[in-house]
């Protein structure tokens, strides 16, 4: 079942990150961004498709001029959407993504500033927590992404800290193996799991931990669904195949995607996902986030009592925020 769109909307970006490739890439620095009609067209054809959850992605999606009328449509048709940002661009789009993200990340790799913009390669530590500030003032519900690395994860206790004073979920996301990137070690895989385990506040997808322990997704008995379960539009409006990070054909959406979709070629992919000789030792989240969606295998079972209790909590902080405005405008 299609669950999930990673769109695209562009692959440039205002930063430098030490475990990313977008703004390093000299290939990326003059692509388009993704046309407005066309995101419109393959939106309202993936809602029929039964794609639940977008997320507007890059390179740095704000960098796109069109990205508050992107999320307002992607909502238009019932899609949860999710928007990951170093917080550069956010106070310029702040009033009109307002309400039309669902799942609004800051990306914050270390809670002190040095580190932070040294891991960044360009000075974004304060423009963090003035859109936190922005953001909460418009009655939205961020979280703090925390990128894990083997070099920051003993600061998670202080990462948390800073949750907690803005009363935010930290969303702990394991930097994955790719592009010469090294994952997590086992000593920070011990720490992360022992520090996060039985926090309310804090987001960890035990299943990620689980999969790494066991040396990521193996070909003769696969775990991912990057094809059957997601769909990667990039921003010249091509599906990529199998996924983004190791994507090994494009197909232009020149026709309906349905008959894309139905097409030899994504039935050979279907096929062959999780099979292909790179797919050995993958942990990228991307993909196995909607891989673990349903409780088809121990890795999804593990998973699913951390997704209850990020929604849970989420959903409680919104009430609770909607009270309070609701009794103090009376």
């Amino acid at each position: 079942m299609l669950l999930l769109c990673n769109y695209y909307v562009t692959y440039r970006c205002n930063a430098y990150c030490e475990f990313c490739h977008f703004g390093f890439h000299e290939n990326f620095k003059n692509t388009p961004y993704a046309d407005l009609n066309d995101f419109k067209s393959n939106v309202e054809q993936l809602a029929k498709l039964g794609v639940k959850f977008i997320d507007l992605t890059g390179g740095e999606p704000l960098l796109h001029k069109d990205i508050a009328e992107m999320a307002k449509f992607a909502r238009s048709f019932k899609m949860q959407t999710s928007i990951t940002t170093n917080g550069l661009l956010y106070p310029k789009f702040a009033e009109k993504l307002a309400g039309n993200v669902n799942l609004l990340h800051f990306s914050l790799d270390s809670p002190d500033e040095e580190e932070h913009n040294r891991i960044r390669r360009v000075d974004c530590f304060k423009s963090v927590f003035n859109s936190i500030e922005i953001a909460k003032s418009l009655g939205e519900f961020p979280d703090i992404l925390f990128t894990v690395t083997n070099e920051t994860y003993h600061k998670l206790p202080r990462m948390h800290e800073i949750a907690q004073k803005y009363d935010l979920v930290l969303l702990v996301n394991p930097v994955f193996s790719y592009f010469g990137n090294s994952g997590l070690n086992e000593q920070a895989i011990d720490f992360v799991e022992e520090y996060c385990d039985g926090k309310l506040d804090v987001y960890l997808n035990k299943g990620f931990m689980k999969l790494r322990r066991d040396g990521g997704n193996h070909i003769e008995n696969p775990k991912c669904k990057a094809v059957s379960r997601v769909i990667v539009i990039s921003p010249h409006n091509e599906i990529i195949l199998p996924c983004y990070h190791f994507g090994k054909e494009t197909i232009p959406i020149d026709r309906p995607i349905k008959e894309i979709r139905e097409s030899e070629k994504i039935k050979y992919y279907k096929k062959m996902e999780g099979r292909f000789d790179f797919c050995e030792g993958c942990t990228v989240n991307c993909y196995f986030e909607p891989s673990f969606a349903f409780p088809t295998n121990y890795y999804a079972i593990t998973s699913l009592t951390s997704k209850f209790k990020y929604s849970y909590h989420k959903l409680v902080k919104q009430k609770i925020k909607k009270l309070t405005i609701k009794k103090t405008s009376l």
